[in-house]
């Protein structure tokens, strides 16, 4: 079976606190970032200033293509949010991660990415950065294109709802280095997008930069 294609950064292996440590880096504000993660890998997503939120998408590499699936990880879960415990889901309702580690807690599925047209719609601004600008750059690292964008998981993000199904994007809650990690269950390419946003509070206003840490046990 053919195999999408990959373009990725290296650090040489090193043994620290978390393990065997293959890649660390900090992503700047309203930076991107992907990797591909071999069953057993934990990608720790690290919240370094606190309240920034990180647009969460994964795929299969192998093709035909499988990817994250928002309602499947919502029923399986039985839980509108993501936390510790919880199993990430695939359209094909394979387990791709499980949320080994979690400090913050309850990470938004609802409101998808932001994007420089829904921006313009919802507050009359013209950007060129947004998350879904940032997955369409990173994605076509790996030959995918922005029909694959679906919807994602927003770490670090608080949308609260009400009984009458009322949404609003909320104050993050997340504090100086608050971290989710996140065990790969199969091979799988994690895409991040440091998000950009300065309209409401997801990025507390003012986004911050992450820290990105893949390892073995």
């Amino acid at each position: 079976m053919s195999s999408v294609s990959a373009q990725s950064t290296s650090v040489a292996p090193a043994t620290t606190q978390f393990g065997e440590v293959l890649y660390r880096e900090v992503i700047p504000a309203g930076g991107r970032w992907s990797r591909r993660l071999e069953p057993g890998e934990r990608l720790r997503i690290i919240d370094l200033e606190g309240q920034q939120a990180v647009d969460f998408l994964c795929y299969s590499p192998a093709l035909p293509l499988d990817r994250i699936n928002i309602p499947n990880t919502v029923k399986l879960n039985r839980s509108l949010y993501i936390t510790e415990g919880c199993k990430i889901y695939s359209d094909h309702a394979k387990v791709m991660f499980t949320v080994v580690e979690d400090t913050c807690g309850f990470h938004d599925t609802l409101a998808g990415c932001c994007s420089n047209e829904i921006d313009l719609v919802r507050y009359g601004v013209v950007k060129t950065k947004s998350c879904r600008a940032n997955f369409i750059a990173e994605l076509a690292e790996w030959s995918m294109g922005p029909s694959e964008i679906v919807s994602n998981i927003n770490f670090f993000m608080r949308v609260p709802f009400s009984e009458d199904g009322s949404v609003v994007i909320g104050p993050g809650v997340s504090n100086a280095g608050d971290h989710v990690e996140l065990l790969a269950e199969m091979p799988v390419i994690a895409v991040l997008s440091n998000c950009p946003q300065e309209n409401n509070p997801a990025s507390g206003f003012k986004p911050t930069p992450i820290e990105v840490i893949v390892y073995k046990k």
